[in-house]
Parts: C-alpha cells; structure tokens; sequence
C-alpha cells in the first residue's frame, strides 16, 4: 500500500508542520478547542489530586480492626491517582496550557468533594463516591473528546479504566467490612 493513498496532500502536511512550528505537537488539524480542553484537563487533573490527597489523609488516619487491608489499598489508590495527575499536568503541557495546581484552585476545579471522614466505613464510602464522580466526569469527557483528539481520549480511557477498578475495589472493601 502506497503511503499516499490515504493521505491527501502530503506536500501540505510537510507545509503545515514547518508553520507555527513552535506549536509542538498541536497541528493545523486539531478539530477541538484547545482552552476547552485544557480546561477540561485541569478540572480533572484538580480531580486527581484532591483524591491523592484525600486517600493520602485516609491510608494515614486509617486505624482499628481489620484497617490493614483498607489501608493497603488507599496506598495503591493514591499512587495510582498521582500517577493520573502526571499524565493529565503533561498532556496540558503538550496542548500548550499551564496545568493549574494552584492549591487555592484545587477545590473550585476538582469533580469530587474533599469530605472529611474518621472511620474507616466513611472513609470508604467517600472514596467510592469520590471514583463513582471521575468514573461518570471521565465518561463524559471521552463522549466529548470523540475521534478529535484520539491521544487525550486514549490517556482519559486508560485512567477510566483504573478508576473503575478503583471502584469494584473500594465495593469489595464495603461489603467486607
């Protein structure tokens, strides 16, 4: 198969890229609005962050019979959620926007709630509620981002999926305890 049958002009792809160079990898041809999704990102970004925090509060204060295992899985959960964090703060980068991890922005822009909690039943059922919001935001944002931004739709998707697990994790727990 010839490399040109399914790209149009290739001589105005080569064009293209050597205009607004300076835009890395943001091409002519991305469909989306670039401040809408940034914006999008960092409210998910400030999502990510208030649950790091929040299950970094909770694998701490977490105490009493049969806490261990609770505690085990706040700890794999906040990681993983840091881990988010950083793939989100470098996908705004890579569009061109400033990740907002302004502590006094956090709240304001985050999807779930900080909600304070003292047994380890509330803790989780705050987190659980906390994974059931991002699972229901990230649904959404992979609705919007469609087929017009494949590479942050495939990054929302991979962290979906953790938060999904995040969730059937935190239910088990619920049920156990």
């Amino acid at each position: 198969m010839n490399s040109a049958t399914f790209i149009s002009d290739i001589k105005q792809i080569r064009a293209n890229a050597r205009q607004h160079i300076e835009d890395g990898a943001v091409t002519a041809g991305y469909e989306l609005d670039r401040d809408s999704v940034i914006n999008m990102l960092n409210g998910a970004l400030a999502t990510e962050i208030i649950c790091t925090l929040r299950y970094k509060q909770h694998y701490y204060m977490c105490d009493g019979f049969n806490a261990q295992a609770a505690a085990d899985e706040f700890l794999e959960h906040a990681n993983q959620e840091q881990e988010h964090a950083d793939k989100l703060a470098e996908r705004i980068a890579q569009l061109g926007g400033t990740p907002d991890m302004d502590p006094a922005h956090l709240s304001d822009n985050a999807h779930s709630e900080y909600v304070p909690a003292t047994s380890v039943d509330e803790m989780i059922k705050e987190n659980l509620i906390a994974e059931r919001i991002a699972i229901d935001s990230y649904r959404e944002m992979i609705d919007y981002l469609g087929e017009k931004d494949s590479t942050t739709r495939r990054i929302i998707e991979e962290i979906l999926a953790v938060e999904e697990e995040h969730a059937d994790d935190l239910a088990a727990l619920l049920q156990a305890a």
